[in-house]
């Protein structure tokens, strides 16, 4: 494959920076269909730097992340019943990397490349659609009340 920057991705793309959460992505669908006030599904591109990453935060509905290209990305769920899970997206099947992860509604979620890691382009779809509105951002310390055994990687994605 041919050698890309994470800025040339974000031009061709025309990706923005994502608010709050962190880094940069592009809706590329939402349905036309409804579901009750909400689109059936939504989706995004959404890539990391070196420079960036996905704080801890959850959505209402659930989400599935998918690995497309760069480098792979540590994703850290803290679910509703105080247990934890890593999951690394990457191409590395054999070292147990995965190419998708579904993240139940109410899971915090957060991500970051792995160490030395420059660039990664993943998608996320929702279901229902995916609303600002519906995005809580994580506040460290509660986080930590709730997690302690996770404080290293709260204090690193909050």
């Amino acid at each position: 494959m041919k050698s890309i920057s994470a800025q040339q991705v974000i031009d061709y793309l025309g990706m923005k920076p994502l608010p709050g959460e962190g880094g940069f992505y592009i809706e590329t669908y939402r349905a036309a269909e409804l579901t009750g006030q909400r689109n059936i599904c939504t989706a995004i591109y959404y890539l990391l730097t070196a420079n960036t990453f996905s704080r801890f935060h959850r959505l209402k509905s659930d989400e599935i992340w998918h690995f497309y290209s760069g480098d792979s990305v540590e994703l850290v769920l803290l679910h509703p019943d105080a247990t934890s899970t890593i999951n690394i997206l990457g191409h590395n099947l054999l070292d147990n990397e995965v190419c998708q992860v579904v993240i139940p509604g109410q899971t915090w979620q957060g991500a970051r490349l792995e160490p030395g890691g420059s660039w990664a382009l993943m998608g996320c779809t929702v279901a229902p659609g995916f609303e600002f509105a519906d995005c809580e951002l994580a506040e460290k310390a509660s986080l930590i009340q709730k997690y302690p055994a996770m404080q290293p990687w709260i204090e690193c994605l909050t």
